[in-house]
């Protein structure tokens, strides 16, 4: 309980910590996500290009949740920083195991980070190793940085948890190269976040979800994050030549949800997309 109150008064002093006109809240958000059938959520959009954080759910943003698969992003940035993925083309073959169609094969990491799987991730997670995996979840400062001891569950069973806040911060340094990694790394692994390449913008995001059997409530957990580029063409001011930029805007969205035949992966992309057009970031 105490850590969960820390982490939220950390964020809440960080978020305060900027210029009060730069924190704007957006209650109208609520109404897309009772659209689609949610009523406990949180999104966070920042937008980079005018320093300004749009919010909504300004508790829920600060409160610590279970990565899920959204931990991908940081798996695959240690497995090809530490060479134990040479690539984003290592073949890890498949055991054998009967889980899912999408899962039951030999899969390249740019394809297991396509179809989620978590069979490929958690078998990287064991060549890594303990003891290097905890150093670059410290390096990064991810989230409450726990693993506990089972190398290849943390980051499905609760034991290592970040926030919405956190998970915005932790995009905007993958965009930047401001990641303690190489160039290479976070070049890579933003390619392989790639879901949308549209005329007027690029979307990319990673999802993840968390269903606890033993939650009483038997609440379904999930998060979306990543990153959206909105292309511009603009005339240079000296040669009068048009030229294109991409501005980005950084995302974090967690949902929770006990409705057990929901669609989640569909609801969390058509609120995205929802949002992204309330804001005129997409068409």
């Amino acid at each position: 309980m105490k850590k969960i109150l820390f982490g939220l008064f950390f964020s809440i002093v960080f978020l305060l910590g900027c210029k009060r006109d730069n924190i704007l809240k957006q209650p109208q958000w609520g109404d897309i996500f009772k659209k689609h059938g949610i009523d406990s959520a949180c999104f966070e959009l920042a937008d980079n290009s005018h320093d300004q954080i749009f919010l909504y759910n300004l508790e829920r943003c600060s409160r610590r949740f279970s990565p899920a698969s959204t931990f991908k992003i940081m798996n695959s940035l240690i497995a090809l920083e530490t060479n134990i993925a040479p690539n984003e083309n290592m073949i890890i073959s498949w055991d054998g195991i009967s889980r899912k169609p999408d899962w039951d094969k030999n899969l390249s990491m740019r394809d297991a980070f396509k179809v989620s799987s978590v069979p490929y991730y958690q078998e990287l997670a064991r060549r890594i190793g303990a003891v290097e995996m905890q150093k670059w979840i410290d390096t990064v400062r991810y989230g409450n940085k726990r693993m506990g001891g089972a190398l290849d569950q943390f980051w499905l069973n609760d034991t290592l948890q970040i926030s919405p806040d956190e998970q915005v911060g932790f995009m905007k340094k993958l965009y930047f190269d401001k990641l303690p990694m190489s160039q290479r790394s976070q070049r890579i692994v933003r390619s392989m976040m790639l879901q949308e390449d549209s005329t007027n913008y690029k979307l990319y995001y990673k999802t993840g979800t968390e269903f606890n059997s033993e939650d009483p409530n038997h609440l379904t957990k999930a998060w979306i994050v990543g990153f959206v580029e909105r292309k511009e063409i603009q005339k240079t001011v000296l040669t009068k030549k048009e030229e294109t930029n991409y501005r980005p805007y950084f995302f974090a969205m967690h949902i929770e949800t006990a409705d057990t035949n929901m669609k989640t992966l569909e609801v969390r992309k058509a609120i995205l997309h929802d949002i992204l057009k309330e804001r005129q970031i997409i068409d």
